[in-house]
């Protein structure tokens, strides 16, 4: 089973997910997001990162030339678009490269995430504003409908991680705020076992892979 920790502002969280058995960081360039990274900090953390993970950056309604320039100044492998965008807006990026956030809740909704030529969905849940990250559970019964790689985010952690992956049986999680001393700084203890409690559970598990390095075949 796959897992992004997303949300990373510091090398030392960064490098914990890793040795821990994330394959994945995210790396949000949001600005009103309480988990906002500088691209050259970004880049900064990614440079003394292991070869092998996969870098996602995360990104709300920004411009495509913005969301370029970052993708290639920090070295990201892949992009998560989390606000409003369209399915024409993210044609203009690789599908196999691409991840889209989508708020589920009808099934209109799940209906929508079929329209979108992506390497993955991203069931997540919004709040007062909030695009991600705001420790809500997503709609589980509607997740599981999504045809395609689906990423299950949303308030996940030690309390309710094991329900989420027999209810939905997703592809890969997303994991931020339920790992956090504090918004953007993770507890090194609380990643440890909510890693190890996925890794029992998944064992064996022939999950596909939907985070992929700009390398990878």
């Amino acid at each position: 089973m796959q897992v992004k920790i997303c949300g990373i502002t510091r090398l030392e969280d960064a490098l914990c997910a890793v040795e821990n058995g994330a394959t994945a960081l995210g790396f949000i360039f949001y600005p009103f997001s309480p988990r906002f990274i500088e691209p050259r900090k970004a880049g900064e953390i990614i440079g003394a990162l292991p070869a092998h993970t996969v870098k996602v950056g995360v990104f709300v309604n920004e411009k495509e030339r913005t969301v370029r320039r970052i993708f290639d100044e920090c070295g990201l492998d892949m992009l998560q678009l989390h606000g409003d965008e369209t399915p024409r807006y993210c044609r203009r990026f690789e599908p196999r490269f691409l991840i889209k956030a989508l708020e589920l809740k009808t099934q209109d909704d799940v209906k929508r995430a079929a329209h979108y030529d992506v390497a993955a969905v991203v069931a997540d849940a919004r709040h007062a504003g909030l695009y991600g990250g705001t420790g809500k559970t997503s709609d589980w019964e509607l997740a599981r409908q999504v045809a395609g790689p689906l990423i299950l985010s949303g308030g996940l952690g030690r309390h309710n991680v094991l329900r989420a992956l027999r209810a939905v049986k997703p592809a890969a999680l997303d994991i931020n705020s339920t790992v956090e001393k504090a918004p953007g700084k993770k507890d090194a203890a609380k990643i440890k076992y909510i890693m190890r409690m996925i890794e029992r559970q998944t064992a064996g598990d022939a999950s596909p892979r939907v985070f992929t390095g700009r390398g990878d075949k």
